[in-house]
């Protein structure tokens, strides 16, 4: 019996594991979402990015309570920094030992992430291939193959204006080289249901985007500056992308080596999105604008606005300064027995033998050289 997605199963022509166990249900999906729901790939993908987001949601739970937890440990990890410094080796075991105490994984947050790469990465290959335009530039050693590979292929041709990307064709034959595989025929990789007509083609043009190519970099909100393609919605994904890692960013700590490292990778990420627009397809600019937008939803609700204000030095009001609990140390916790473990005093009154108390009675001692206040308790 064939395996689910492989080759074989429901017309799929072309299975290669184990990418393909992450490539094929997604490419799928959104060609369902393209073909039989919308007919717009620009909604097609906005739902698609839906989808796959809260089908993540457990693992993405998982991750930001991690974090979360993390980051309300930063004043007693800033603690022993201070009280070893110089001394890594010590500062390394000690901090070590807090996390054990606390019962809390230092790399609790990175399993869930690791288990998201190969389906992100699978996405960034499905909004490639559904537009039927690939970007492929042959290395030296295959540059022969190459041209010899189109010219028995007619059916694959350039796009116009745009070198080293190539039309691929929806049907035709399922056997190409290994190393040419990004030039499938759509349909070989389509379950039955799904494959399209001969001659049909997917609009990659959204009207209500005023006409913009999704398979192409941006030419409808974005102006030359340098050589370069600016896109406004690129520009959209990196502010997008700064209040995402703003809200889950470490406070400034100067005792941290690795604090200012975090603080730079806050700014490097969206001027690098910018960068992109400017020879990424627009279609793969709004998938990642629209995932980074949920991200923000998700993290909301789960912790709020976290570290996001002050933002360049303004705190508005209805956000107010982000106050974790702070943790105590649950060893010191321990050995301070029956003292109130809020602030390291005893409340209770002190027994005292001095003259004219029976033994076991309890007497509060009062303040020498003051007053006792009024409404304030001692």
């Amino acid at each position: 019996m064939p395996l689910p997605f492989a080759d074989g199963f429901l017309g799929i022509q072309h299975f290669t594991p184990p990418w393909d166990v992450f490539f094929l249900p997604l490419f799928n999906l959104l060609t369902l979402l393209y073909r039989v729901l919308f007919t717009d790939l620009a909604i097609a993908i906005i739902v698609f990015t839906i989808i796959v987001r809260f089908a993540l949601w457990p693992l993405f739970v998982r991750q930001i309570r991690s974090q979360k937890e993390m980051q309300r440990m930063q004043p007693l990890v800033r603690e022993i920094q201070r009280k070893h410094k110089g001394n890594r080796q010590k500062v390394a075991e000690e901090t070590m030992a807090l996390y054990r105490e606390h019962g809390v994984s230092q790399f609790g947050g990175c399993l869930p992430l690791v288990l998201q790469m190969p389906i992100l990465i699978a996405l960034y290959s499905v909004l490639n291939r559904i537009s039927s335009v690939v970007s492929y530039t042959a290395p030296d050693n295959l540059k022969q193959q190459f041209t010899q590979f189109l010219a028995s292929n007619p059916a694959i041709t350039a796009v116009a204006g745009s070198p080293n990307h190539y039309h691929i064709p929806v049907s035709g034959s399922c056997t190409v080289p290994p190393d040419f595989t990004a030039f499938l025929p759509l349909n070989c990789q389509l379950i039955d249901p799904l494959k399209f007509s001969a001659g049909q083609t997917v609009d990659t043009t959204v009207g209500w985007l005023f006409n913009l190519d999704l398979a192409r970099v941006d030419q409808v909100f974005s102006v030359m500056l340098f050589g370069f393609t600016i896109s406004a919605l690129a520009i959209l994904t990196g502010i997008f992308q700064f209040v995402q890692a703003k809200m889950t960013s470490p406070r400034p700590n100067p005792d941290d080596p690795t604090a200012s490292t975090a603080t730079t990778m806050i700014y490097i990420f969206p001027v690098m999105m910018v960068l992109w627009g400017s020879f990424l397809p627009s279609g793969l600019i709004l998938y990642y604008g629209v995932l980074t937008l949920i991200l923000i939803v998700q993290q909301f609700m789960l912790m709020g606005w976290g570290n996001l204000f002050p933002l360049f030095g303004w705190q508005p009001k209805w956000a107010p300064t982000p106050a974790d609990a702070p943790l105590k140390r649950l060893k010191a916790d321990d050995e301070r027995g029956p003292r109130d473990k809020t602030n390291g005093r005893d409340d209770r009154p002190q027994a005292t033998n001095g003259p004219g108390s029976a033994p076991g009675s309890t007497r509060q001692q009062p303040r020498s050289g003051s007053r006792r206040r009024r409404g304030r308790r001692r």
